[in-house]
């Protein structure tokens, strides 16, 4: 068996709503029901305690892969600016640049704008639901463990405002067809090797801006 099959069998096992808003790619057919993730995975990046499964990126729209790009914004070198209406995400760099990458964010009416900080850092995460996903979803698991099934995927970043975690995430997942697209409940979710290389530049602290329609400020 391939290891693409494996990672596929794998991710066949989730079944979670929360960051997760578990729907078929795009191009799935009622013939291919059975393996919603053929084609998705071409391989895999050593990471521990689990690989990182590796998207062809051919599937997706070539502006949402993680590149370079000129950033004209106010913030400072090493901030964080997720634009929920464009689905980027940047990475604040210095003489005008940043590293922009596609992300997934918040169906509308769930997504959450302001400032806030990286509380703490997660590797392969466990998952726990909150209250308000449990109301919506009452047979939710109240915890899942850390693997390529898990909504959050290889990495998390959770974010704080006031010594407080205020529950929303910036986070890996394994529904990579969801980037670019308005679909979560309200977590910023990223292709799961794109969320390591961010948690690897990032400490803990660092300023989180998150806007819609241009601002940040509620």
């Amino acid at each position: 068996m391939t290891l693409c099959r494996l990672l596929v069998l794998a991710l066949l096992g989730a079944s979670l709503a929360a960051c997760q808003s578990i729907h078929n790619p795009p191009e799935m057919s009622v013939s291919k029901a059975e393996d919603p993730y053929d084609g998705w995975y071409i391989g895999s990046m050593p990471d521990k305690p689990h690989d990182v499964p590796l998207v062809d990126r051919t599937k997706m729209e070539e502006k949402f892969s993680r590149q370079t790009v000129e950033y004209k914004g106010g913030e400072k070198p090493g901030s964080i600016v997720v634009d929920i209406d464009d689905r980027f995400l940047y990475l604040v760099q210095p003489e005008g640049k940043a590293l922009r990458y596609g992300v997934g964010v918040g169906k509308q009416g769930f997504s959450w704008k302001g400032v806030a900080s990286v509380g703490r850092k997660g590797v392969w995460p466990s998952w726990i639901p909150t209250k308000t996903m449990i109301s919506i979803k009452p047979d939710l698991p109240r915890f899942r463990e850390a693997g390529i099934d898990n909504p959050l995927g290889a990495r998390a970043l959770y974010l704080y405002q006031n010594g407080q975690d205020i529950l929303f995430r910036i986070h890996g997942t394994n529904e990579p067809w969801s980037i670019g697209e308005q679909v979560s409940s309200g977590c910023v979710r990223m292709l799961n090797e794109d969320v390591v290389d961010l948690y690897e530049r990032v400490p803990t602290g660092t300023t989180v801006y998150v806007k819609r329609n241009g601002r940040y400020r509620v």
